[in-house]
């Protein structure tokens, strides 16, 4: 009996004292302008918080325009969020319509924390012209067996609407919304694809190029990766958008003609797309690609490859700052591994380092004028 009362009154102290270290975060939500009926999320940094996935945490619904979650964290935890209503394309942006920066939180004591938001992102582009240079398209929803539906946004290079007799070539993009347009990118600030690629062309300085930029989903990460969501991804791009952009608009549709761009994971795949169908891709080009992070190693699965040297191109960019300096080891380690199979730098592959620079699509815009001339000047 004694022994039975010393357990239970230790399994008692360990819960008083979990319920000291841990303290409860009331989030609560006013959105007078949204439907009562809709939902709301959290997402952030923490597993809690659902690790960045846009419609995993869901707040509880009111009603009365209100919404709230509680949630527990230790002492000490820095807490970074945001509020979507399922998606990166309904995130709550401030009153101007700009991307909201992260909301941030340093845990320590029991906190009711109160928020008014009157504008989403899929609402405002509702109301408010995109800020996108030249001629462009959107197709809205595209679907495919397996994947989530997105949309796609076809960008057309300068004197595409008077020349109807010249056909160009295609670069496929990942990351769509965060390529052309700040009110759609993830930080509220773009690749400026359009005005990099508008520039180039109008001073001749690259031959014309129709740019397709695929939106990622709530799967980026799967769908970017070595994994059967990824391989999936691919068979879409081949054998669905492909063929339909081919249709659609006038392409040079041969693999020479043909190529991939992504940063980060959408790196890794465009890398992947070139490496595993280089009769469909002959250029990859790969900003601040995840090669090696966490249990992802493509770096590997490139050294133990013995068939013919490929007959691909690849320009690999890295910056030197925050998550890009612990990518630069898996991307030490793709290069070496295409040297020994023959690739030959500054010829079948360039890598670009900026030592000063960060992990973020300022970055990347920064940079993505060298590609476009290595690849089409």
């Amino acid at each position: 009996m004694n022994a039975i009362v010393i357990i239970s009154f230790c399994i008692f102290a360990q819960f008083i004292a979990a319920e000291e270290y841990n303290k409860n975060i009331l989030f609560k939500v006013y959105a007078n302008s949204t439907d009562d009926t809709s939902k709301i999320y959290i997402t952030g940094n923490q597993e809690k918080l659902g690790n960045w996935v846009p419609d995993k945490i869901q707040l509880s619904n009111q009603k009365n325009h209100t919404w709230i979650i509680n949630l527990y964290f230790p002492i000490g935890t820095e807490l970074e969020y945001k509020f979507t209503r399922g998606s990166w394309n309904t995130e709550a942006l401030v009153q101007n319509g700009g991307v909201r920066a992260n909301y941030y939180l340093h845990v320590e004591k029991d906190t009711i924390i109160e928020y008014n938001i009157n504008t989403w992102k899929d609402d405002y582009l509702k109301y408010n012209k995109r800020k996108i240079t030249g001629l462009f398209e959107l197709h809205h929803k595209v679907t495919f067996p397996g994947l989530k539906a997105r949309d796609v946004i076809v960008w057309l290079p300068p004197g595409y609407a008077t020349d109807k007799s010249k056909r160009y070539p295609v670069l496929y993009m990942h990351d769509g919304q965060n390529l052309f347009d700040p009110t759609t990118s993830f930080q509220g600030i773009d690749w400026q694809v359009d005005e990099t690629a508008d520039m180039l062309i109008k001073n001749q300085e690259i031959s014309p190029i129709i740019i397709v930029g695929i939106y990622n989903t709530t799967n980026r990460r799967d769908e970017y990766s070595n994994t059967p969501l990824g391989k999936k991804y691919a068979d879409f791009l081949i054998n669905k958008l492909k063929p339909f952009i081919d249709k659609k608009y006038r392409t040079l549709s041969d693999r020479e003609n043909t190529a991939t761009c992504g940063s980060s994971m959408g790196g890794l795949i465009s890398f992947i797309l070139a490496w595993e169908h280089s009769e469909i891709f002959s250029k990859a080009i790969c900003m601040s690609p995840a090669f090696k992070i966490d249990k992802v190693d493509y770096g590997k699965k490139v050294e133990q490859y013995s068939g013919l040297k490929k007959d691909i191109k690849i320009y690999i960019y890295n910056g030197g700052l925050d998550l890009d300096k612990k990518l630069q080891p898996g991307i030490d380690k793709m290069t070496h591994a295409l040297i020994e199979k023959g690739y030959i730098p500054g010829t079948d592959f360039i890598k670009f380092i900026d030592e000063k620079a960060p992990h973020n699509e300022s970055a990347w815009a920064k940079h993505f004028e060298q590609p476009l001339k290595f690849f089409y000047k």
